[in-house]
């Protein structure tokens, strides 16, 4: 079956409303284990701990947690508990990764998520260990709370891949390594692909392990999960360009004011909708193989064409 393109429709009228109240069920579940995870752990010093959970909780549009979760849905027909978990270790890992990048030595934005930046409201130590401590509480809770070994070590090694330092970590130094310079179209790809592709790859990935997926489903979402990262983050160079700070709840016009090598600076605003689109129609036929189980996932990447924010 062939899923059409219908990205006009969706770039005029946003998202559906049946896939807006797909996302809030989902993201409001994240924030409940989220919230039921932190409730447990009694040991984190009180302002760390606040800290913490400034940013993490009451936030986000969780699309990382409920990929995780409706991959798990895809494969095997329902959501498990080690979905859920891994769904909460994902948005901690992708937190920390927003604290850290606010910071006067990153990208120094006083606004993230409609409030002020974590450096802002706490202080920058403060939020050096927030966020310290958000990436090193998600793999103790795959550790402890995924019941099957193997499992929870699949996913750790999935997650930290990710993150670490040849993935996420890769990305964020890649464009902190001065803007402009050398620029061309296969930095920009390597610094998508790494700053922000891959984690959404892992929320996949993650969420089909949780659902004893075979390798051939677990490459296709892996596939899927690429597409739509590296679509998400040329969305987040579209959007500063033409929105407002209020509308992405941080300071736009950051990446022109920085000369940060982006795809509108490099190929130009028309160019970079044609690469936007073409990643999603990728994405949609990587799920070919799930047929209509995986329509959730469809929309998502439709629905990623007509992001505000």
């Amino acid at each position: 079956m062939v899923y059409p393109m219908e990205t006009d429709s969706i770039k005029k009228h946003g998202q559906s409303s049946s896939f807006k109240s797909s996302l809030a069920v989902k993201a409001a579940l994240t924030e409940r284990i989220l919230t039921e995870l932190f409730a447990n752990q009694t040991e984190i010093p009180d302002r760390l701990k606040e800290a913490m959970k400034y940013m993490v909780l009451d936030g986000g549009k969780r699309i990382r947690g409920a990929l995780v979760m409706w991959a798990c849905e895809v494969v095997s027909g329902k959501l498990n508990r080690d979905a859920e978990i891994a769904a909460a270790a994902v948005e901690m890992v992708h937190t920390y990764s927003l604290i850290h990048d606010d910071l006067p030595a990153m990208d120094d934005d006083d606004m993230r998520r409609g409030k002020p930046s974590c450096h802002k409201q706490f202080d920058e130590a403060t939020a050096i260990l927030a966020g310290d401590g958000l990436l090193t509480l998600a793999f103790e809770l795959l550790s402890a709370e995924v019941e099957n070994s193997d499992t929870a070590v699949r996913m750790i090694r999935t997650l930290s891949e990710a993150a670490g330092p040849s993935g996420m970590i890769a990305g964020q130094a890649a464009d902190m390594n001065g803007p402009h310079v050398n620029g061309s179209l296969a930095k920009l790809q390597y610094i998508h692909m790494n700053k922000t592709a891959e984690m959404f790859a892992a929320s996949a990935a993650m969420g089909a392990i949780a659902g004893h997926a075979d390798r051939r489903q677990l490459d296709a979402m892996i596939e899927y999960g690429m597409k739509i990262g590296m679509g998400f983050q040329i969305a987040d160079d579209l959007l500063d360009i033409s929105a407002s700070s209020d509308q992405l709840g941080k300071t736009a016009g950051k990446d022109t004011e920085q000369g940060k090598l982006t795809y509108p600076a490099l190929v130009g605003v028309e160019k970079s909708w044609e690469i936007f689109e073409k990643l999603t129609c990728e994405a949609v036929c990587a799920l070919q193989s799930f047929g209509n189980e995986a329509e959730t996932l469809r929309q998502l990447a439709m629905e990623l064409l007509g992001r505000k924010k």
